[in-house]
C-alpha cells in the first residue's frame, strides 16, 4: 500500500496550505532548486517521523526533488494535516498517518516506514529509531545515518548510545544554533499561545501563567506570555536556568506552590508528571492546563481520569474535568503537544532553518564516513543556513577584513 491516510479528495486543499507555508520558506526554497538538479538521494531511502504539517511536506517534496524515495509517518497522534497528507499521497509519497489515530495505527505506521528498509532516518522524538533498534535490528545495521529534531529525542538517542546499543550515527539537529535559538524559543513561545488561544479564546492578560521548564521552549513561551501581558511563574529544576529565570524577571517557585495560584499552566520540560494529580487538586477552580512537550506525559492525564467524577469536550480540543472536592479544571489538547493538537504548530519561517539543518545533514551523512555516534550539525551548515536567512530578508552583514583575522587568530 503506498498510503494509510483519511481522505485523498482533500489533496486539493492540502496543496493550497503547501503553497502558502512555502511562501515562508526560502531557504528551502534555494536547497530545492540547488539539489534538484544533481539529485543527490538519488536510489536512496528515507524513512520520515515527523509531524505531517504543511511545513513537513515540503521538506518531504524537496528530498523528493533531490532524488530520494521517502516514507513518513506522524509522530504525534494529534499532529497530522489530514488534508497535508492526502497532498503527499498525491504527489507520489508514501505517507501513513492520520489524525486521531488510535495507538496500534500510530505504532503500525511507524513500522510500515521502517519496513521500507530505510538508508537515512529523520526523527521528531525517537519513536522510529527506538522502535527499529528494538524490534529491527538487523534493519538497523543497513542504516547509514539518522537526524533528530526533538530535545526530547536527542536524550533518547543519547541513552541509546550510553548504553552501547546505538547502530549508526545521528546528527541531533536539534542542537543547531539555527535550530533551538528560533524554532524553539519563537515557534514554541508563539504557537503554543496559538493553540491556547484557539481552543479557550482566552485573554491572557493579567492571568498568571506558570510555565514548567526554562529551556529554550520555556523562554520562549514565558517571552510571549510576559509580552501579552500575563504574570509569569517560572518552575525549574536546574539552578542556572532558574537563575537566568530570575533575572529575566520571572517568579520562580516549585510547583507546589505555583499550583495553588496559576490561572494557566504549560509544561515544556521533556520530563514526566511534572503536574501531578496532587498539583491539579490543589488548583484553583477553572484552571487550564496544557502541555507543549513532545510526549504526553507531562500532565498526569492518567490520574484526572481515573479521578474525575465527570468530563465532558467543551470546547474544540478542550476537555472540563470534575473532581469529588468540586473543582472543574480544563485540559487543552488531551495533554498532547497543544500547538499542534489544537493549532498548525510553528510557522513556517522558523521551521524553513529545522527542515534546512534536516536536510544538509541527512546529506552530510550520505556523503560523509561517520562513525557511530551523536553529533552537533557541522557549524558550516549550521552558518550558511543562517547567512541564506539573512539574505532573503534583505539583510546584509559585515564581513572580517584580512587583517581583523590575522588580529583574531594571533595570540
Amino acid at each position: 500500500m503506498n498510503y494509510q491516510i483519511k481522505d485523498i479528495s482533500l489533496a486539493d486543499e492540502g496543496l493550497k496550505k503547501v503553497e502558502w507555508a512555502y511562501r515562508e520558506m526560502p531557504v528551502l526554497d534555494i536547497l530545492r532548486k540547488k539539489y534538484s538538479v544533481s539529485k543527490p538521494f538519488s536510489g536512496k531511502k528515507i524513512a520520515a517521523c515527523l509531524h505531517v504539517t504543511t511545513e513537513t511536506a515540503n521538506l518531504i517534496t524537496t528530498l523528493r526533488d533531490a532524488g530520494a524515495q521517502v516514507y513518513l509517518c506522524a509522530s504525534n497522534p494529534l499532529s497530522t494535516s489530514d488534508e497535508v497528507a492526502a497532498y503527499l499521497a498525491k504527489e507520489g509519497i508514501f505517507v501513513f498517518a492520520q489524525r486521531g489515530e488510535d495507538a496500534k495505527s500510530y505504532w503500525d505506521n511507524i513500522k510500515t516506514c521502517i519496513e521500507s528498509e530505510p538508508d537515512i532516518t529523520i526523527d521528531d522524538g525517537a519513536d522510529l529509531t527506538v522502535t527499529l533498534h528494538k524490534d529491527y535490528p538487523k534493519l538497523a545495521d543497513k542504516v547509514v545515518g539518522g537526524c533528530e529534531e526533538t530535545t526530547t529525542g536527542v536524550h533518547r538517542i543519547e541513552a541509546l548510545h550510553k548504553d552501547k546499543l546505538l547502530k549508526f550515527p545521528f546528527i541531533a539537529v536539534n542542537d543547531a544554533m539555527t535550530k533551538h535559538f528560533f524554532d524553539n524559543r519563537y515557534g514554541t513561545g508563539q504557537s503554543t499561545l496559538d493553540g491556547i488561544i484557539r481552543a479557550t479564546n482566552i485573554l491572557f492578560a493579567g492571568k498568571r501563567v506558570v510555565v514548567a521548564g526554562y529551556g529554550w521552549c520555556g523562554k520562549g513561551v514565558s517571552m510571549r506570555a510576559k509580552g501579552m501581558g500575563a504574570r509569569v511563574i517560572v518552575t525549574e529544576v536546574e539552578p542556572v536556568r532558574a537563575l537566568e529565570a530570575i533575572m529575566d524577571g520571572f517568579d520562580v517557585m516549585p510547583m507546589d506552590e505555583a499550583a495553588k495560584i496559576g490561572d494557566i499552566f504549560i509544561t515544556v520540560t521533556g520530563n514526566c508528571n511534572v503536574i501531578r494529580f496532587d498539583h491539579v487538586l490543589s488548583m484553583k477552580d477553572g484552571a487550564i492546563v496544557s502541555n507543549s512537550g513532545h510526549f504526553n506525559v507531562e500532565i498526569d492525564v492518567d490520574k484526572m481520569e481515573e479521578e474525575k467524577v465527570s468530563k465532558r469536550r467543551i470546547r474544540h480540543e478542550l476537555d472540563e474535568y470534575t473532581f469529588k472536592n468540586g473543582k472543574k479544571v480544563f485540559l487543552v489538547g488531551e495533554g498532547r503537544l497543544v500547538n499542534l493538537a489544537a493549532a498548525e504548530g510553528h510557522p513556517s519561517s522558523v521551521m524553513d532553518m529545522s527542515f534546512a539543518n534536516q536536510f544538509l545533514s541527512a546529506l552530510y551523512l550520505l556523503t560523509n564516513k561517520v562513525e557511530i555516534g551523536v553529533y552537533p550539525v557541522p557549524i558550516d551548515i549550521d552558518r550558511e543556513i543562517a547567512r541564506l536567512k539573512i539574505d532573503s530578508m534583505g539583510t546584509s552583514i559585515d564581513t572580517l577584513s584580512a587583517e581583523q583575522i590575522k588580529y583574531m587568530k594571533s595570540w
